[in-house]
């Protein structure tokens, strides 16, 4: 912790170690860069075969940016084989089960904020930079850690704790109506495809993602074998949903495609299916030991719910099939094919502990076509069961077909042994089966598991106000009046000298940090000094005041008998500007408050001194086209 700002450093993981996390993440990083190069080489290459007229030149020119192009094509399909590899991120168990899909982290360049920072400081809030050398190698430090997190809750700490930093770096240092020579560049994480933007706002939206990246790693690595694991795997799915939704509600138009409201859209149902996944294999394992009619049957329904669900994915990800992996889509049309069989075989199993009357059992049966109104009555149970089981053989041999197309899926040893172990046990059931009801069965159609899912699940939004987080840079004031949006004169000195025998210099003060001069006599010392009605006390006798209350600024008068030493600014006309800025919480030094979203309750910190008239107000997305100015596009520079 340093002692001056009470900043609390957190680390992150030492990229040199060799963890197979870790590797992959290198590897993932010397791709991005070969991308970016050969994106360059592509990009000089068309721009000469453009400008020249020279019929050879342009042959050659052609000739190489096929090779580009060669090579570009393969290395987003090193990148995609890369994104397959969910094994890596899978926890331990003792029995085979279903690979999850976590997300990748997108990787960013290292920036140098020092020039830039100092020299706003010092052309802004007209102080010397070199002051605050200190907190800018701190805020580098910290956005270096967060670059790589730990995979636990360490790793989110330090997510949170650099997002709701750029609140106050933003508010600095960014203001509405320019922008500072510095880039944030972040490589797409489904493409390698470098993106860079001029504001903050993208700068956060990246974190978001990674925040929730490290979500599903989190959820994907968790012991499923026991209760306690599936119940942690089901909250982080739900959280990485909750932080893919709140990116795509509050961030439109972005420059890559991992931020694209159809990505992202995707990736939020797709969570949620992996979620839903967690919570059936927790009912399976409970019910192990003793599983009755009804569990039976709420089995086969989930099952059941869950097979659309992944259906429902394989839907949304067509239109953004061209930059996601072929196993991703492939594995979701083999859980959907799988969980389906699973609710088919699970019903059967239902229908073979049912008694005769069950009411869900005949429920079924007079829900099933026509056909089996020509057995017996004892015989529809068994009829049905056949006829489920046959549905079941049906959905693995189509899961099994899927998973041999896809090389990728072939290599997933735990993979294959979940789809051979209910293939197996479907077979065992149906040898059990009287031929009559077999034969019969094949001419029985058997309905869907009527009733609704037990589970209701909706997606966690990011708490950031579980991190408490400090402003490096409060040295500069409170950030209600000493902002990057607010203008206020140079600072200059007064002088006041009073006479023996006078009472007062002529002016008052009311608020805390700053404190504002309220009335100033006429012909007074004050007036006569320079001083005016709204100008803010800076420092007193070469004592900072900007964080003063009240009293102490009385005190320091008071205590300087008859010379009084002041430095003041006076507020200029506030920027008009009509950009707009993301809905996005922060945290502030010193007070939390809770802040009403659309759909949700999120902790957010608020600025400890509001300005007067000061209120929420709907801040700036830059993803967003702007209907009157085109400050944002200019900002853009895609690779």
């Amino acid at each position: 912790m340093d002692p001056e700002t009470n900043f609390i450093f957190k680390r992150g993981s030492d990229p040199r170690v060799a963890t197979c996390r870790g590797k992959l993440q290198n590897k993932r990083s010397k791709l991005n860069q070969e991308i970016n190069k050969e994106l360059r080489l592509r990009a000089g290459a068309e721009n000469l075969f453009k400008a020249t007229n020279n019929r050879k030149l342009k042959e050659t020119v052609a000739l190489e940016l096929s090779f580009v192009n060669s090579n570009l094509q393969l290395l987003k399909e090193q990148l995609a084989e890369l994104n397959s590899s969910v094994e890596i991120y899978q926890g331990e168990s003792s029995e085979p089960v279903m690979p999850m899909i976590p997300l990748g982290l997108k990787e960013t360049k290292e920036i140098d904020f020092a020039e830039p920072f100092k020299d706003f400081i010092l052309e802004h809030y007209s102080e010397e930079g070199n002051k605050y050398t200190k907190a800018i190698a701190d805020f580098m430090e910290l956005r270096q850690a967060m670059r790589c997190p730990h995979r636990d809750s360490s790793g989110l700490s330090l997510l949170f704790q650099y997002y709701n930093q750029l609140y106050f770096v933003e508010r600095r240092f960014f203001p509405p109506d320019r922008t500072l020579p510095i880039y944030f560049e972040w490589f797409d994480s489904l493409t390698g495809v470098p993106s860079s933007q001029r504001t903050v706002a993208f700068e956060k939206a990246c974190v978001l993602f990674n925040l929730a990246a490290l979500y599903t790693q989190m959820g994907a690595k968790q012991a499923r074998g026991t209760a306690k694991g599936l119940d942690q795997a089901v909250d982080h799915f739900l959280r990485a949903a909750g932080s893919l939704g709140y990116l795509r509600d509050n961030f439109t138009n972005g420059p890559s495609i991992d931020l694209a409201q159809d990505m992202l859209n995707m990736l939020v149902h797709l969570m949620l299916a992996q979620a839903r996944e967690c919570l059936l294999e927790k009912l399976q394992l409970q019910s192990q030991e003793k599983r009755d009619v009804d569990i039976h049957f709420d089995l086969a329904l989930e099952a059941q719910e869950l097979s659309k669900r992944y259906e429902e994915v394989t839907q949304l990800m067509s239109p953004v099939s061209d930059y996601l992996p072929y196993s991703w889509a492939s594995l979701c049309n083999v859980k959907s094919q799988h969980y389906a069989a699973l609710g088919h075989a699970s019903a059967a199993a239902g229908l073979s502990s049912a008694s005769q009357g069950d009411s869900r059992a005949d429920q079924l049966v007079s829900l099933a076509s026509e056909a089996i109104s020509d057995a017996e009555p004892k015989q529809r149970y068994p009829v049905l069961r056949a006829a489920y089981l046959n549905k079941a053989s049906s959905c693995q041999e189509e899961a099994a077909r899927l998973h041999r197309m896809c090389r990728e899926l072939r290599a997933k040893s735990c993979l294959t042994r979940v789809l051979q172990a209910v293939s197996v046990s479907t077979e065992k059931d149906k040898e059990l089966l009287p031929r009559t009801c077999s034969a019969l069965a094949e001419l029985v159609e058997p309905a869907k598991i009527p009733g609704k899912s037990k589970f209701s699940l909706r997606p966690t939004p990011p708490d950031f106000g579980q991190v408490p987080a400090s402003d490096l840079f409060q040295g500069l004031g409170p950030l209600a009046v000493f902002s990057a949006k607010n203008r206020w004169s140079p600072p200059r000195t007064i002088q006041l000298h009073q006479r023996s025998g006078a009472s007062g210099y002529g002016f008052s003060i009311t608020t805390d940090s700053p404190t504002v001069v309220t009335n100033v006599q006429p012909n007074s010392l004050a007036q006569i000094g320079g001083m005016k009605e709204g100008d803010f006390i800076v420092a007193i006798d070469d004592v900072d005041v900007k964080w003063s209350s009240h009293e102490q600024v009385v005190n320091l008068i008071k205590a300087a008998n008859s010379k009084l030493t002041l430095k003041i600014v006076t507020p200029t006309q506030k920027n008009k500007s009509k950009s707009k800025e993301p809905k996005l919480p922060s945290a502030s030094s010193t007070v939390q408050q809770n802040q009403q979203q659309q759909n949700q309750q999120q902790k957010t910190q608020q600025q400890k001194t509001p300005s007067p008239g000061s209120g929420e107000k709907k801040l700036w997305n830059p993803f967003k086209k702007p209907q009157l100015e085109k400050t944002t596009s200019l900002n853009v520079i895609l690779r």
